[in-house]
């Protein structure tokens, strides 16, 4: 049995981690990337896409989604397709499970990862995510740092994801309201709700214990207007 599988069913709150639930719109706007292009790097006309294919239609799981972040980070970077599957796979490989950027490892082990495959593969583009720091360390780029820096590694994996960043109280943690964006525990999407229908500020600060600061970042980030 597969290592990720055993991981899969030891705890109950790691199955979350495998259900579908984002949609590809939804993977974009957190990401920072268009629909079309998640789509692209599951299904490209090449053989292999980027990330591991999934069922056309089907949302993403929060293991998918976070891979998906990393990937648009490498792509801003200007890291090839090709090159960003070839460190996953390379990674899936050693560290022997199905989401290698997930993984806690991929945080303090990668550039090693990347390290080996530029001396098999010759000076590549993998040079673009690694540098060599006034110590002689290798060390992350900045902009990929900045996207570790979003997330809070717990199990050994990137389980709570700060996906407004770090200065928004909106997090995306698989283990609640099931993966949606929360403030204090609350889905940002309920907030959203309750303004829609006409409900005051201090009404809904009463029902779920909310700050209005609490309150008008879980606005902010569905994009609605309000004057708190």
């Amino acid at each position: 049995m597969p290592s990720w599988m055993i991981h899969q069913s030891d705890e109950p709150w790691r199955r979350r981690l495998y259900l579908p639930a984002y949609s590809i719109t939804e993977a974009a706007r957190y990401s920072g990337t268009s629909p079309q292009t998640i789509a692209y790097w599951h299904y490209s006309p090449s053989r292999y896409g980027t990330l591991l294919p999934k069922a056309k239609r089907k949302p993403l799981s929060y293991l998918q989604l976070v891979e998906v972040a990393f990937v648009a980070t490498f792509r801003a970077l200007g890291v090839s397709l090709q090159r960003i599957r070839r460190a996953r796979e390379y990674a899936s490989k050693v560290f022997r499970v199905e989401y290698p950027f997930a993984e806690q490892r991929w945080l303090t082990e990668g550039y090693h990862i990347l390290l080996d495959l530029r001396d098999i593969e010759g000076e590549t583009e993998y040079s673009k995510l690694i540098f060599a720091d006034k110590a002689g360390q290798e060390a992350w780029r900045i902009m990929v740092s900045d996207r570790f820096a979003e997330f809070d590694y717990e199990h050994g994996l990137a389980l709570v994801w700060h996906v407004a960043g770090r200065d928004s109280p909106v997090v995306i943690d698989p283990r609640i309201a099931f993966g949606a964006p929360i403030v204090d525990g609350i889905a940002t999407w309920i907030v959203r709700g309750r303004i829609e229908a006409n409900e005051s500020i201090s009404e809904i600060r009463d029902d779920f214990g909310l700050t209005e600061e609490q309150i008008r970042y879980a606005l902010e980030f569905e994009r609605v207007t309000i004057a708190i």
